[in-house]
């Protein structure tokens, strides 16, 4: 429970500069509206929606129905219901990027770029699914075809997150890169996906040296010792994304 109250102290102290700032940016159409005001707090919200993440749950209404409701009561004393929760949500996706902005991660010289498939729902519901029609796409990944998107990830040599991207299933993984790095310096280290020499000049530009793996049909190149060692430092960002 230590590693809860934690979270929520920091989320807490974060939403009491946030939401007053937050709130006064917003724009309205002109037309007064009724305000209802929630039984949680943002904070509290977002603390649930944080340790869903850090739990080994798969989806978040086992984790909300079997574990918040039955084991949190106490800490959570005006605990909505899962449907209220759920609308609320949508709330939350500001506040939350905002949140990941203040206590994500800084260059440190060392960093790794990998991404990961997002999946929205089976091959075979793929003609049936109508929530993300619009927006996923077909892509490939290491575990074959799916449908949804790729979650884009850019950490430092400690494993904390300096940036991340979402972008459709098919898009390439090296065409997020560039934003990615847009504050970075240093080393950048990839896996075989990454190899491209538009990309490696284009970095190369903003003083990003890419460095990765080699194709099974191509030469092997010539690298140093720290980057090979670094090379094989790459499971930090898979365990990331696992």
């Amino acid at each position: 429970m230590h590693n809860l109250v934690s979270v929520f102290c920091h989320v807490d102290d974060f939403c009491d500069k946030f939401v007053p700032v937050f709130e006064q940016k917003l724009i309205t159409d002109g037309t007064r509206k009724r305000r209802r005001n929630s039984r949680m707090s943002m904070s509290e919200c977002m603390t649930i929606v944080i340790a869903f993440h850090q739990s080994n749950y798969r989806d978040f209404k086992n984790f909300y129905l079997g574990h918040v409701s039955m084991y949190w009561k106490k800490y959570f004393p005006k605990l909505l219901s899962y449907t209220r929760f759920l609308e609320l949500m949508p709330s939350l996706i500001i506040p939350m990027c905002a949140y990941f902005e203040k206590i994500k991660g800084k260059p440190t010289g060392i960093a790794f770029v990998d991404s990961t498939s997002l999946k929205v729902c089976h091959n075979i519901r793929i003609p049936r699914h109508k929530v993300f029609a619009d927006t996923a796409k077909r892509g490939k990944g290491t575990m074959g075809w799916f449908y949804g998107f790729k979650l884009h990830l850019l950490i430092n040599h400690v494993g904390e997150i300096i940036s991340v991207s979402i972008t459709p299933g098919n898009t390439n993984d090296r065409t997020p890169v560039p934003n990615l790095c847009q504050n970075l310096t240093g080393k950048l280290y990839a896996d075989k996906g990454y190899i491209g020499k538009k990309l490696a000049e284009k970095l190369s530009e903003k003083d990003i040296d890419l460095v990765t793996t080699v194709r099974k049909n191509m030469k092997a190149k010539v690298i140093s010792a720290f980057d090979s060692a670094m090379l094989s430092k790459r499971y930090i960002i898979e365990t990331i994304n696992d």
